[in-house]
């Protein structure tokens, strides 16, 4: 018994000093070191840690949580999961071309940068300027939202040209009519109204969170449960505060209609219902989204809905789909199901909370960079040839 304590002992000496078994053990997920340097990531989910990191309790809980279980929330990525590839082989796939068209305009890619509030509560030095920046230098569209910490001059000044504007509408028609002339003003081309949290929600882990903050954080944003900032945001300023008029309906649809010649698209669509009434009302686009998971808890994911969404608007309607997208796959599989655009959310946002400006550009990249090799495994050298026939649910 001696002699095989003894031998043990010697064995397990020599697996601490292994250099096999040490690189085995750094490379085991709990044991990863938070990412220091944006270009040392090798996919998008490096960067949440590092985004967790960064932020205070509340700032991280605002952006990284859903509404009541956050099941939706992790559902929007999941059911990508649930989508399979089907490559096609011995495709000339040399020269991968990923531009779309939306409205006229040409972009070098279909991956957009969506609207997220309040970006100097993430990046306190820049905020949504260095992710105008990054979408500048990568050609990325970008979508600007009403609760954005600087306006939309400033904006689009970094950006090089207006963004779109996301429209979170005032409670009143004559403040909605000021900021849709000011954003109109400014050169912004389409106006995107979200209609997903006109009913109110419940952000659960976001109030826990806030919670285990000690500081004010509503200058930065409200509470978890609705309310205003104590600092209006700059696209605020001169309109009473409030906004998400409950009482509004399709009937809205008609008067921005008549009030704008910005392109007017409806974020939040989820049903094909809802598609053709856009549809009939004259909408220009669609952006199916579901906040992320932080409007309702309806347990389905915005992939799933894309399809019937796509059916009902037709072919004269782009429709563009946000919300779990995670991978170039991701994008892939989105436009396989008819999304003329596919945006992201969190990741340029952990991006942006740990390195700025590099950190949104290095997600971007690396989104980029996934989607040319699944477009190339796939046999599809350009985005116009990405069909249903390329995907198969499990």
């Amino acid at each position: 018994m001696t002699n095989s304590a003894s031998h043990r002992r010697q064995f397990l000496r020599f697996l601490a000093a292994s250099p096999l078994v040490t690189n085995v053990l750094a490379s085991a997920p709990g044991d990863q070191t938070v990412l220091s340097d944006p270009k040392d990531a090798v996919n998008v989910m490096d960067f949440e840690e590092a985004a967790k990191k960064a932020l205070p309790p509340a700032h991280w809980g605002y952006m990284a949580t859903g509404v009541e279980d956050d099941a939706t929330l992790h559902l929007n990525h999941e059911a990508y999961k649930n989508i399979q590839l089907r490559p096609h082989r011995l495709v000339d796939v040399s020269k991968i071309d990923m531009k779309v068209d939306i409205f006229g305009t040409s972009w070098e890619t279909p991956i957009f940068i969506c609207p997220v509030g309040s970006q100097k509560a993430f990046y306190p030095a820049e905020g949504e300027i260095a992710t105008a920046r990054a979408a500048r230098a990568k050609h990325h569209l970008q979508i600007l939202s009403t609760q954005t910490s600087t306006p939309v001059e400033d904006v689009a000044q970094a950006l090089g040209r207006p963004p779109w504007y996301q429209m979170y509408m005032p409670l009143t028609w004559d403040a909605t009519e000021k900021m849709v002339h000011r954003v109109e003003e400014a050169g912004c081309p389409a106006l995107v109204w979200t209609i997903d949290l006109l009913g109110g929600r419940s952000t659960e882990t976001a109030e826990r969170f806030r919670r285990l903050d000690t500081r004010d954080c509503t200058a930065c944003h409200a509470t978890a449960r609705g309310g205003t900032t104590k600092v209006p945001k700059p696209m605020f300023r001169g309109i009473p505060p409030g906004f998400n008029p409950p009482e509004a309906t399709w009937d809205y649809v008609d008067r921005l209609k008549k009030l704008t010649k910005m392109k007017l698209l409806l974020k939040g669509i989820e049903t094909g219902e809802d598609a053709s009434m856009a549809r009939e009302r004259g909408v220009d686009g669609i952006i199916v989204s579901n906040h992320g998971g932080r409007a309702s808890e309806d347990l389905r994911a915005t992939i799933q809905s894309l399809p019937e969404v796509v059916e009902a608007a037709g072919k004269d309607i782009p429709v563009m789909v946000d919300g779990g997208i995670r991978r170039g796959a991701d994008v892939f599989k989105a436009l396989a199901l008819g999304a003329r655009a596919v945006g992201i959310g969190r990741p340029y946002i952990w991006g942006l909370s740990a390195f700025g400006q590099p950190g949104v550009e290095r997600v971007l990249d690396l989104l980029r960079a996934e989607l040319t090799l699944t477009m190339r495994q796939c046999g599809t050298p350009s985005v116009k040839q990405i069909t249903r026939s390329y995907i198969s649910k499990a």
